[in-house]
């Protein structure tokens, strides 16, 4: 691995890929480079994947540092995420989040790319915050958040920035169950471990490519602009 930030545990048929940075685990170019390349690793060895934060963290988004210093930074940084999550999308196995604590912006969108997601039960802020912040929400993280999210909390979770707490999370689609802090990484662990030995793997990456090719088609398709047309509120020098 690149990044120490980013670990990789193989436990007998599950990839455990966990992301702790000691601070907030904001989504920088080693930790996308990291979680990109315990992914290559899980594929040649592993039957299903677990993405685990740190306790009280899974991510707060992107480095904000580098999303605001300049236009061309903010854009490679999106990029580079941007990649994370639609490989995440279209893993040829299961992957489980195992989400640790707040999961905010690039944070919330590694929640909608992914199969199953279990949450902490705690004092957690979870969702898309960029239009509170002066980001747009990009166009291939709106078609996440179309796969993922319900239909009825779309539009508030989208447009609106609309943050929750992980009972509304759940409600909103973010999560899928939400337990104690302390066995977040466990059950999640123990899901993963079921879906791969239950499922027929080759079965699993063709009806992957049933259930997501459209959505990947899209977000490919228009990506190339997506990224261009991203712009960030610079703060004042």
């Amino acid at each position: 691995m690149t990044d120490t930030s980013v670990t990789y545990e193989l436990n007998d048929r599950v990839a455990l890929i966990t992301i702790d940075d000691g601070k907030a685990n904001a989504i920088s170019h080693d930790i996308a480079s990291g979680i990109h390349e315990a992914l290559e690793r899980a594929r040649r060895e592993a039957g299903a994947v677990v993405l685990a934060g740190r306790p009280g963290r899974f991510s707060a988004g992107f480095d904000l540092s580098v999303m605001t210093s300049s236009p061309e930074a903010a854009r490679n940084l999106l990029k580079a995420g941007a990649d994370i999550a639609i490989e995440i999308h279209e893993f040829p196995m299961p992957v489980v989040v195992a989400s640790t604590g707040h999961a905010l912006a690039m944070g919330a969108i590694l929640l909608m790319a992914a199969d199953t997601r279990i949450g902490a039960d705690g004092n957690y802020k979870i969702g898309l915050n960029e239009v509170a912040i002066g980001m747009p929400v990009p166009k291939f993280a709106v078609e996440l958040a179309r796969t993922s999210l319900s239909n009825a909390a779309f539009t508030s979770a989208v447009n609106h920035a609309t943050v929750y707490d992980p009972t509304g999370a759940v409600n909103a689609g973010y999560l899928d169950q939400i337990i104690d802090d302390d066995a977040v990484v466990p059950a999640a662990l123990a899901f993963a471990a079921e879906l791969a030995e239950r499922l027929d793997p080759n079965a699993f990456a063709l009806t992957r490519a049933n259930c997501r090719g459209a959505s990947l088609e899209l977000i490919r398709s228009g990506l190339n602009n997506d990224i261009a047309s991203f712009v960030v509120k610079i703060p004042d020098a």
